[in-house]
């Protein structure tokens, strides 16, 4: 998931994007970036006995007394029995790793998974760029784009040179790892399961690749970002993209060798398999493509945008056309025809907060600049990009074509909803001392109640970086207290007061259990390292995961609610939900806004993505009503 949080330090709640990005972008520091690395605490095993404790609370809202009375024997069975077993399996493995998750994850959460991944899993979201100097505006593509990338090889540089300041909670820092992910990444597929191909290195360690990949009408360019050892500047990138544009539109188009990374993942690497064992040059040029720093995609579309409805510019970088990004790629960088600009990202090397820090970077750098280019307008004689021009017979053709209609049908079905609530934001919030990640999700949780008629299980993320290597807890949102504040509002003869005391009990409840994901005392990924001992053991599945509470609950990723802040910036993005018959949704912070991104499948008659958003939109209201009016 898309992963900002808010952090505690020291026992108070502390917003977690604005203490880890404020004047922490670009400025160069005598720290370097990765140098706290050996020295972070390893990531460790919650108690078994806490775990189970907070498992169950989370299961109540879901089950009458009978079905709760029976989780509860289960429970108990388990952790006196075979759970105990495994947990001291779990410690045992945790002694010898700093982190006894992260492989683990990355391939049960990730790897592993046959599904699509490009639009199953990938996160994409808009460049906010339109909000101060660049409005959408025919023509300015290549311009704008030439300088959206020079701001991106700059914090290339930036990390390259360990340049890119540690990020901390107060004085403690935070895992720095995943921005090692960032550029020069990519998942190759397997037949049974992913492998991630990581080619950046820092100056200290060497040599790192300096080429772009650039796709365009199904064409497949490169060209060096670095020449006689200098970046090479806006108008020189401005060249080579002019050069590629022209020869896109002025020649046929290309067979789209792209739209394969949109196939289900066993697909995709057998039909990689026969591209490369047609013509050996075929592996050279998708190694190219691999290790680039980045994927540039040059698009004819033309999306609608304003700073209040960023929904159709979003459904075209997340569902758009799949041969002008390269799904597998850590970064893609979307450009469209009108000037307007949006990311994607393969989510199983990093997580959202990573590509996060580089948009907001280039953000503040254009807006810092007035969109302009203020430098040199002197061109170099560099040499000219590069096609990839594979060997394809029929078999590639009608893969790619195979890709195409399954991706497309697939897209087509995603509802996707990105609005700005401008009536107020953080500012108000905060004035009310209600944490404003906190206000969002119980707002969610009121808008599901009013639109379903029941409690919604939810994952939130929590980050847990303050570990080596550490990457997301879940935080299930759907409390006890949620729901009771939920129904209260839904009673007619309920109080102001009753309903102000009860949202104030749920607050305190989500910010305590946020506190715990945060410091690695959260439960779900602990039940996960349980389940895979077993499985790793050759034992029956325990009955704690069998048991209809644990999937209705959200367990094993059934969580109706896939759900993220994105921070405290204009940066904003979304992925698709976790279940047919739920939605994701992710919201970023500002003083004066909340902007909300909701997706959902259209197939499923049970969701809107439309109405949940506007009746969040209403429970802001009602919840600040309820902070004006309700007397102590």
């Amino acid at each position: 998931m898309l992963s900002v949080t808010p952090a505690v330090v020291h026992g108070k709640m502390i917003f977690y994007c604005d203490c880890i990005m404020e004047n922490q972008l670009a400025k160069s520091t005598e720290e370097r970036t990765f140098q706290y690395q050996d020295t972070l605490p390893s990531l460790p095993v919650p108690s078994l006995e806490e775990s189970l404790k907070k498992y169950l609370e989370s299961v109540k809202p879901f089950a009458n007394e009978e079905e709760y009375k029976k989780t509860e024997e289960i429970v108990k069975k388990f952790q006196n029995g075979v759970g105990e077993k495994l947990h001291q399996k779990l410690l045992k493995k945790a002694k010898g790793k700093r982190n006894w998750l992260e492989e683990w994850w990355l391939n049960v959460a990730y790897l592993d998974v046959r599904i699509p991944s490009q639009l199953n899993v990938n996160f994409a979201g808009p460049a906010a760029y339109i909000e101060h100097y660049w409005p959408p505006k025919e023509g300015t593509q290549l311009e704008r784009g030439s300088i959206t990338l020079w701001h991106n090889f700059n914090y290339w540089q930036l990390l390259r040179k360990e340049k890119l300041p540690v990020q901390k909670v107060g004085n403690t820092p935070l895992d720095m790892d995943q921005f090692r992910m960032l550029f020069s990444t990519c998942r190759v597929p397997g037949i049974t399961r992913d492998s991630v191909m990581n080619y950046f290195s820092t100056e200290s360690e060497g040599c790192s690749p300096s080429h772009v990949t650039v796709l365009c009408r199904g064409r497949v360019f490169v060209f060096d970002v670095m020449h006689e050892g200098c970046l090479i500047t806006p108008p020189e990138i401005c060249r080579q993209l002019t050069y590629i544009h022209k020869r896109c539109h002025s020649e046929p188009d290309g067979p789209g060798i792209a739209a394969l990374t949109s196939e289900e993942r066993t697909q995709w690497a057998k039909a990689r398999e026969y591209l490369i064992g047609l013509d050996p040059q075929n592996l050279t040029m998708l190694e190219k493509i691999q290790s680039s720093i980045l994927v540039y995609g040059m698009s004819d579309g033309s999306p609608h945008v304003t700073p209040e409805d960023y929904s159709q510019v979003t459904a075209m970088i997340l569902t758009g056309d799949p041969t002008v990004l390269w799904g597998d790629k850590s970064y893609n960088l979307i450009s469209f025809s009108n000037g307007v600009f949006g990311c994607n990202g393969d989510h199983a090397p990093y997580d959202g907060m990573i590509i996060i820090n580089v948009s907001r970077y280039v953000d503040e750098k254009i807006f810092e600049n007035e969109g302009k280019w203020k430098g040199s307008e002197k061109v170099q004689n560099i040499p000219l990009p590069e096609e990839l021009v594979f060997t394809v017979d029929e078999k590639v053709l009608n893969d790619i074509k195979q890709a195409k209609a399954q991706y497309l049908k697939q897209a087509s079905d995603l509802d996707i909803v990105v609005y700005a609530f401008t009536p107020f934001g953080k500012k108000l919030t905060k004035k009310k001392m209600l944490h404003p990640d906190t206000f969002v999700q119980l707002a969610l949780q009121l808008a599901y109640y009013r639109l379903h008629g029941r409690p919604g299980c939810c994952y939130e993320t929590a980050i847990t970086r303050y570990f080596y290597h550490g990457r997301t807890e879940t935080m299930r949102s759907c409390t006890v207290e949620a729901v009771r504040w939920c129904q209260s509002m839904q009673d007619p003869y309920a109080h102001l007061h009753e309903r102000r005391q009860k949202m104030l009990q749920a607050f305190a409840k989500h910010n305590e259990m946020m506190k715990d994901c945060s410091n690695g005392k959260g439960f779900d990924r602990h039940l996960l390292g349980l389940s895979l001992i077993a499985k790793e053991e050759g034992l029956p599945v325990p009955e704690i995961f069998t048991d209809p509470l644990f999937s209705k609950s959200g367990g094993g990723g059934n969580f109706v609610l896939s759900t993220s802040l994105v921070g405290y910036s204009r940066t904003r993005g979304l992925v698709v939900p976790m279940v047919h018959n739920g939605y994701g949704f992710f919201y970023n912070i500002r003083d004066d806004r909340f902007v909300v991104s909701c997706t959902a499948w259209k197939s499923c008659a049970e969701t809107d993505a439309e109405k949940l958003v506007q009746l969040v939109f209403h429970a802001f209201h009602d919840m600040m009503q309820l902070m004006n009016t309700a007397q102590l």
